[in-house]
């Protein structure tokens, strides 16, 4: 089971309450996705920092493995930020999620990822749904051989993954098969709305700006 929080984000990482309830509530093997926000997978120091102590934080409240993932400005693989992470994860399994389907070339990023120490790679092969880069994930299984496992993953439906893995020989495929649920209690104000919709850009996230906040701060000292 993969653990994450945010799913209309595309997963970030759980609090540790939610790793140990999920330790406590299953016996199939908990892999705790390690991801400081959505939008872009390059990350700055102070996000680094942050990734890398989840990744203890998760080890220590029993996880049995972590999925990561980071890139360079250029697009390929961060090497230097797998590397510490898996240092990191010490003896716990390492996944690298589908950012690896957005670096320039398939091939090398999963050679670097296996010579690295990652021993699973979560793919759609490139492309938007596993099934439209089944070909494609056939040749990374191919290439990967049994230096690291190739799991299918990106729009994997009960209606379609006999075929994912009859053209793309895949042994695992990731599946989300989520649905729309809701608390029991009708709204006081239908009028009021608390989320916002995420943006279009994939590659952008929201943040606190600290000028505005400096401003802000200035402003409201001197209101009577």
């Amino acid at each position: 089971m993969e653990l994450c929080d945010a799913l209309f984000d595309g997963g970030t990482t759980p609090s540790a309450g939610m790793i140990a309830a999920c330790k406590d509530a299953v016996s199939i093997p908990v892999f705790v996705m390690i991801r400081p926000r959505g939008g872009g997978f390059v990350y700055s120091e102070a996000e680094r920092d942050v990734m890398r102590r989840d990744v203890v934080a998760a080890r220590e409240l029993g996880a049995d493995g972590v999925v990561i993932g980071g890139l360079r400005p250029d697009g390929t693989v961060d090497l230097a930020l797998v590397r510490s992470l898996i240092e990191a994860a010490q003896e716990l399994p390492v996944t690298f999620h589908r950012a690896f389907d957005l670096t320039p070339s398939l091939a090398e990023s999963l050679d670097s990822l296996a010579d690295a120490g990652v021993q699973r790679v979560l793919s759609a092969g490139g492309a938007s749904t596993a099934v439209d880069g089944a070909t494609a994930l056939a040749e990374l299984v191919r290439q990967a051989g049994s230096r690291l496992v190739v799991m299918a993953g990106g729009g994997v439906r009960e209606e379609n993954v006999r075929t994912l893995v009859s053209v793309s020989g895949v042994r695992e495929v990731h599946v989300r098969l989520t649905r729309l649920t809701r608390g029991g209690e009708q709204p006081a104000r239908r009028d009021l709305r608390l989320r916002r919709p995420l943006p279009e850009d994939e590659a952008a996230w929201e943040e606190t700006d600290e000028q505005r906040v400096r401003s802000f701060v200035s402003t409201v000292m001197y209101l009577d």
